[in-house]
Formats: C-alpha cells, sequence, structure tokens
C-alpha cells in the first residue's frame, strides 16, 4: 500500500526513540514506504465541514540526537489527503482531548483514525474498566469522603489516584493507620472536579505491573514493570524496570474477556495493566511499551499494528 500517515502527537523534540512507541510506529510505517506527516493537537482546526492541520512532511531515523527532519509545513486537508491519522498525544484525558475526538469524527472512517475517536473518548483508562467488574480489584469511585472512609476501613490499605490522570502522577498509598487521609481527600476535592478513584493496594505490586498489548483484540506481547525501592508506582519514567514475562492462565482470560469488545470498538492498539490476578487499568489514548517487548522477546508490535490497520483499509 502507499499511504499518507499523519502522527498526530505531542512535540516530537525530545522523546526517548527508544522507549517511544509513536516513533517505532512511524519508523515502521516509513519502511513500508508509507508517507509521514506531524502535526499537534492545537495545529488542528474545524473548518466549514473539513478538518484541517497544520502539518509538517516528516522523515525518521534511528539516530539519536538526529532522529527527525521535517519538512515545510502545509495546510492538510486531513479527510481528502490522509489516509491513516494515529491519535498519540499523551493524556490526561481532559476537554481538549475530548474535543479533539469529535472533531475528528467528522473524518473517521474515511480517514481511519486509530484508535477510533468515539471509542476513546468514550473508554477513558479507569472508567473503561469498570465495564469489567469481574477482572477489577476493589474499587470506589467518587468525591464523598464518607464512601472512602468507609472503604478504608473495610479494607484496611488503599490507593487513592486520579481519575483522568496518567504516568502515576497523583497516585497515593494510605495505610489503616495514615492520618493523611483527610488532607488528601481535601486536596482532591479542591484539585479536581471530577470524582477520584480508590483501590484496595495489591500487595503483588511488589513483584510487578504487567503491561500487555493486545492488536485488535489479541494479546500479543507483555512487559513485567517492576516498581522501585520505596516506591509504589511502576512507570519506567519514575524509576520502574522492565523485565522479560510471559502471560498466565488468569492474564490470557483476562485478555480473551476483554479483546472481542476492543476489537468490536475499533480499539486496535491497546495497553492494558495487570497486578496479581487482576485488571487495573486499560489504556486506549496512547498506549506505551512496544519497544520493551521487542528487545525482550523479539515480537514486532509495530508491525503487528500496521499490519491490522492495513486489514481495516
Amino acid at each position: 500500500m502507499s499511504l499518507k500517515i499523519a502522527l498526530q502527537m505531542d512535540p516530537i523534540e525530545g522523546i526517548d526513540i527508544n522507549g517511544d512507541s509513536t516513533f517505532a510506529m512511524g519508523l515502521e510505517a516509513q519502511e513500508r514506504g508509507y508517507k509521514l506527516y506531524h502535526y499537534l493537537v492545537d495545529d488542528m482546526s474545524y473548518i466549514n465541514g473539513k478538518v484541517r492541520a497544520h502539518a509538517k512532511p516528516l522523515e525518521l531515523r534511528r539516530e539519536k540526537g538526529n532522529y527527525f527532519t521535517f519538512g515545510e509545513s502545509r495546510h492538510v486537508d486531513l479527510g481528502e489527503e490522509i489516509d491513516v491519522i494515529l491519535m498519540r498525544q499523551d493524556p490526561p484525558f481532559h476537554m481538549g482531548y475530548i474535543t479533539a475526538t469529535h472533531i475528528l469524527e467528522h473524518i473517521h472512517p474515511k480517514t481511519l483514525v486509530v484508535n477510533d475517536p468515539a471509542s476513546v473518548r468514550n473508554a477513558p483508562e479507569k472508567m473503561f474498566l469498570t465495564r469489567f467488574p469481574e477482572l477489577m480489584p476493589p474499587t470506589l469511585i467518587t468525591s464523598n469522603a464518607d464512601d472512602v472512609r468507609a472503604f478504608r476501613k473495610e479494607y484496611k490499605d488503599i490507593v487513592v489516584k486520579p481519575l483522568y490522570g496518567n504516568g502515576g502522577a497523583g497516585v497515593f498509598r494510605i495505610k489503616e493507620d495514615d492520618q493523611n487521609l483527610a488532607s488528601l481527600i481535601e486536596m482532591y476535592q479542591e484539585f479536581y472536579t471530577e470524582p477520584f478513584v480508590v483501590q484496595k493496594y495489591l500487595s503483588d505490586v511488589r513483584k510487578g505491573d504487567k503491561r500487555i498489548i493486545l492488536v485488535d483484540g489479541e494479546a500479543v506481547g507483555a512487559i513485567n514493570r517492576v516498581p522501585d525501592e520505596g516506591e509504589i508506582r511502576s512507570n519506567m519514567h519514575v524509576g520502574g524496570e522492565a523485565r522479560k514475562t510471559i502471560l498466565t492462565p488468569r492474564e490470557h482470560e483476562i485478555c480473551e474477556t476483554i479483546g472481542p469488545v476492543l476489537k468490536e470498538q475499533g480499539q486496535i492498539f491497546v495497553g492494558i495493566d495487570v497486578i496479581g490476578n487482576y485488571l487495573t487499568e486499560i489504556n486506549v489514548t496512547s498506549p506505551t511499551g512496544i519497544q520493551e517487548i521487542k528487545r525482550f522477546d523479539g515480537v514486532d508490535i509495530a508491525s503487528l499494528i500496521w499490519d491490522a490497520i492495513e486489514r481495516k483499509l
């Protein structure tokens, strides 16, 4: 296929070319002979029924410090000139993100948006999870202090985190005797307009928080992310260590349960997080981990994603 691909992402300057999933997907697209463009969300506009973006032709190479070249920016009609848009800007999932999905709906699926913008909007990570209560740890989503206190009384050791956060930001562990719960609730109530998430602390997190990648509803690879000493967050940018792993029977069961739903919703590239026997997040907005999996297992997930996209087209 000869395709024109637009990467809707954050600034490409400063990314880690050895860890960034969008970079790997862009390289694979380029190797297939596709033409790449890059634009920021703020460069996209709805204009009299058209969706346009100030986009720059892009060339990529795996050369540290010299890994991209931009061409001259031009005003591109995304609905007429582009075949596929990779919606890869990072969360947080806020009104700007939601608005971008509404705009992209005007051109999808004529221009294939990955992942489907309406499904992304309806599947924020920690809310989408609630469709599968049998797979989740004990969970409370609330703004009510009394409910949080009752939840801690029942489960003793809890984790509190933002509903629409990302990257482990704002995640706190509160033990049974911790006197900071009231202050933490007040902070969340002051700084967030939406409810927050409270979950039972899972001690299995010390063994790792497994990231499993699904492509078009099928599990294709995984890494285990082990938190640093004294840390409950396993995110690699806060010190988590990526390790080789295999899927357990329970993890296969989780993937087989959610996979058909993801496929039906047009969620081609999804990363889920599993701690112990529990599904803790479903990442559909901008999942990561494909380069680490390739280094450990040799599975080229970027290629599998483009194979799935080509089948869609």
